[in-house]
């Protein structure tokens, strides 16, 4: 054997079950991090969904007050009621 076949000896490895079990909880956490950046992205769908319907929900109100001026409205049954201003309220 000459000395350049002896610096190419094989490098030393794990054993092969701890290279499976290693592999299986490196690809474990992969799937972990790839579930989390699916939930970020529903998440931020979602609050941007939330954030439009809060808009929507503040247009109806801002028409509403034009018609009706400053009501309170249950939303059960559409009836409305009056909202006294505290400046003109009498203790």
């Amino acid at each position: 054997m000459s000395k350049e076949e002896k610096t190419l000896d094989p490098q030393p490895k794990i054993k092969d079950e701890q290279l499976q079990e290693l592999q299986k909880l490196v690809g474990n956490l992969q799937q972990g991090q790839a579930s989390l950046g699916q939930l970020e992205m529903q998440k931020f769908s979602i609050l941007n969904a939330v954030q439009e319907l809060d808009k929507q929900l503040k247009d109806i109100q801002d028409k509403l007050q034009e018609e009706y001026g400053r009501v309170s409205i249950d939303i059960s049954n559409g009836a409305i009621t009056e909202i006294e201003d505290e400046a003109n309220k009498e203790d």
